[in-house]
């Protein structure tokens, strides 16, 4: 794929929060009431050195703008059309642009839908997470269930109809909560998108220290199984389209700014832990905010680091990104040891195989990691389909041990294929256990 000479879709992060939620590792500020104005210098700060570095630029009319965090909600309301003047006000005015921002309910009121809507933003994520006030209070969050429905209505009065909301599943079994009392919240809010992301235990969070200490229970992986496997059919059935593993839309509402994540193309990242992609290269800001803000102010510079992707960790990153979308990944005829994989997928209710084409079911998606490295290890085969040796194990990728080839030229150690999977979603976290139990029951 050739590089385009601009840049089309732009993320700008913004990262503060009222407070830390108990499973959050994102790269946030606590700040109940940020300095806007310091936040947009140093965006300013950032976007003016990219330029001076030589780094493509911007395209005269945005295809997607997102504006994440944190919580962009938590900024004045007037945040959003300072934005677009720092960006470019003709950048931000196409007829197409898909401008997205995040919020959370209990920050998100009339005059900031408002605001938003006069400045151009036409799509809004609420951070909903779960309609359960003991499940809120447990994650931490600032919202009760009826700000949920206030927010949603409030977009709508200012004519903002493009509204997803998040939900987390796969809670510990000692916190309260229906899961299905929650999607059925959900879906009579009627929104046109839902996110899905399946809880997980991170290092450094709250969550993580009360795990370790044996104050709370992990996430059960069968609750986590059988909640994400209920919610697609149920979203299914209510007709929204299963188009990425944790994205389910109406038709016309898919996300096209995490479209072009997925598509591969070139993407700029803006603020504290933003991460870009151009011409094979990804780069990545300081995830803190402080360091990130003193960085740009002394150079324009907040880079904390950049890699150029070898032609390996292209290619798995190419099979990652196509398994987790509906639309799958294209299989050349040639590539007999990927077809003979792909089959017995199939034959495992994991995918869906035609001769020139692979996607996976929901199944197939709570082992999404697994699957695409060993579909991976299968397009690294020689014509002759030689069956490379065992790895050892990868615990960037769970508990499996896979596969790994050790050539000169294909060497992937755990820590590249860490690298590679570097933007992966709290969901992608596979059930690997269950994985290696199918693959040592047919060997």
């Amino acid at each position: 794929m050739t590089a385009p000479a601009h840049i089309r879709h732009v993320y700008v992060h913004a990262p503060f929060c009222a407070r830390r939620c108990v499973y959050c590792d994102f790269a946030v500020k606590v700040d109940r009431s940020p300095n806007h104005r310091r936040w947009l210098a140093a965006v300013a700060a950032e976007l003016e050195g990219l330029r001076a570095r030589g780094t493509p630029p911007l395209a005269p009319v945005l295809d997607t703008l997102y504006v994440g965090g944190g919580t962009p909600s938590l900024l004045p309301p007037r945040f959003a059309a300072d934005l677009a003047g720092l960006l470019g006000r003709a950048r931000t005015a196409g007829p197409e642009l898909e401008w997205t921002a995040e919020a959370n309910p209990e920050s998100f009121g009339a005059g900031v839908a408002q605001a938003w809507a006069a400045a151009g933003v036409n799509r809004v994520s609420l951070g909903v997470q779960s309609f359960d006030p003991g499940a809120l209070r447990w994650m931490g969050r600032l919202h009760a269930p009826q700000d949920a429905e206030a927010a949603v209505k409030h977009a709508r009065t200012a004519g903002i109809a493009n509204v997803s909301i998040d939900l987390i599943f796969g809670l510990p079994d000692s916190t309260p909560r229906s899961w299905p009392d929650d999607l059925e919240r959900a879906l009579a809010l009627d929104v046109p998108h839902v996110s899905l992301y399946g809880l997980a235990v991170e290092k450094g969070t709250r969550l993580f220290r009360q795990v370790s200490e044996g104050r709370s229970p992990p996430p059960s992986e069968g609750r986590y199984q059988e909640e994400y496997l209920l919610a697609a059919q149920l979203l299914a059935d209510a007709g929204y389209d299963h188009y990425e593993v944790s994205n389910f839309a109406r038709p016309g509402f898919a996300s096209r700014h995490n479209q072009a994540y997925w598509n591969g193309v070139s993407y700029l990242g803006l603020g504290n832990g933003a991460h870009s992609f151009h011409a094979g290269r990804r780069w990545w800001n300081e995830r803190d905010w402080d360091a990130y803000a003193a960085a740009v102010a002394d150079g324009g510079d907040g880079q904390a680091g950049a890699e150029t992707l070898s032609a390996p960790q292209s290619r798995l990153e190419r099979v990652w990104l196509g398994l987790r979308t509906a639309r799958g990944l294209e299989l050349d005829a040639s590539q007999r040891a990927a077809h003979r994989v792909a089959q017995r997928w199939n034959a495992r209710g994991l995918a869906v195989a035609t001769p020139n084409r692979i996607r996976l079911t929901p199944q197939g998606w709570l082992l999404l990691d697994a699957l695409a490295v060993e579909l991976d290890q299968a397009l690294d085969l020689g014509p002759q389909g030689v069956r490379s040796r065992r790895g050892r194990r990868c615990g960037a990728l769970g508990r499996a041990s896979f596969p790994l080839r050790f050539g000169d030229e294909t060497r992937r150690t755990c820590e590249e294929l860490e690298k590679s999977l570097r933007f992966r979603n709290v969901l992608f976290r596979a059930m690997f256990g269950a994985w290696n139990t199918a693959q040592e029951r047919s060997e």
